[in-house]
């Protein structure tokens, strides 16, 4: 698409005050009327929330020990894949995937072609990775809209981005999984359904955030409308209230399950969806006590 046809298209749909079924064509938007489906998760958390000084084997075992079945790494990263793989051999957690640890500091989004570069070389080690490590999907965050790139730049230049990436996915087997959070880029469900179905490829699909939807929209309605294109979760709370008495950013500064995610209701759109697999703690983490909370609290949320 280019941006021209990205212009006309936006007025067209914004006009119209609806999207097109065919942005849809992965899946449904599911209604109380569609059947009810069983979810099972698999609970796992960011590796870096382990802050117990002991080594990566040590870390894995405490953290099968705690009822986790698996733990997500950043990549690239300065670890040895070595240890990484033999302490997962050890412990049998797994590692269901990886976060890149560059698309913040080098969005496919830039107007620089090397810092662009930057990110799709970092992409290229993150599915070597994540292959490595036995891992389905690397997160990445697409683009940042700011004062210096707009809305209609970063949509372009990250699609044509992430095209170029999808025939190393599709070699690795390792799925790009986009996450929603605060780069004010795909802020509309609707939206985010439209970005991926345009990129059209089993290997690009979506890392739903629960908390960082709350700021600005329910999460069960981003569920049921992003539907079968959810590859897996992220799980944090947020709290309107702190929002507008203390800023926005100190919205997440509340326990899990005292936030204004409404649990039940998000469980019951993962099971109107069919979603099971993982789900991931991004919540700020400590020692091997604050881990075993974190631990019982998912139970908890899944259970409600």
């Amino acid at each position: 698409m280019n941006r021209k046809k990205f212009i006309q298209t936006s007025l067209g749909m914004a006009g119209a005050g609806m999207v097109s079924p065919s942005l849809f064509a992965s899946g449904p938007e599911i209604t109380g009327k569609n059947i009810m489906n069983r979810t099972e998760i698999k609970k796992s958390l960011k590796f870096g929330m382990v802050q117990e000084d002991i080594s990566i084997e040590e870390k894995f075992r405490m953290l099968k020990d705690l009822g986790f079945d698996g733990v997500e790494m950043d990549s690239p990263n300065e670890l040895n894949n070595r240890d990484i793989i033999t302490a997962r051999d050890r412990t049998g957690l797994e590692i269901p995937g990886v976060v890149n640890s560059v698309h913040w500091k080098s969005p496919l989004s830039d107007p620089d072609e090397q810092v662009r570069r930057a990110c799709f070389d970092s992409m290229i080690t993150a599915l070597d990775d994540c292959k490595e490590y036995g891992g389905t999907t690397v997160l990445l965050v697409p683009g940042v809209v700011n004062a210096d790139v707009s809305y209609e730049d970063a949509y372009l230049r990250s699609q044509q981005e992430i095209r170029k990436l999808i025939p190393h996915a599709e070699e690795t087997g390792v799925k790009i999984a986009i996450e929603n959070v605060w780069n004010n880029f795909l802020i509309s469900r609707r939206e985010a359904a439209r970005y991926l179905d345009e990129i059209n490829s089993p290997v690009v699909g979506w890392y739903f955030d629960v908390g960082n939807i709350v700021r600005y929209g329910w999460p069960e309605h981003w569920i049921r409308t992003l539907n079968r294109r959810i590859l897996k979760l992220d799980v944090k709370e947020y709290s309107r209230e702190k929002q507008r008495n203390e800023g926005i950013s100190k919205g997440f500064d509340v326990e899990l399950m005292e936030g204004d995610c409404n649990w039940p209701v998000v469980n019951k759109s993962l099971e109107e969806i069919g979603y099971n697999g993982w789900a991931s703690a991004e919540v700020p983490g400590g020692n091997r006590k604050r881990i075993e909370q974190i631990s019982m609290l998912m139970d908890k949320i899944f259970k409600s």
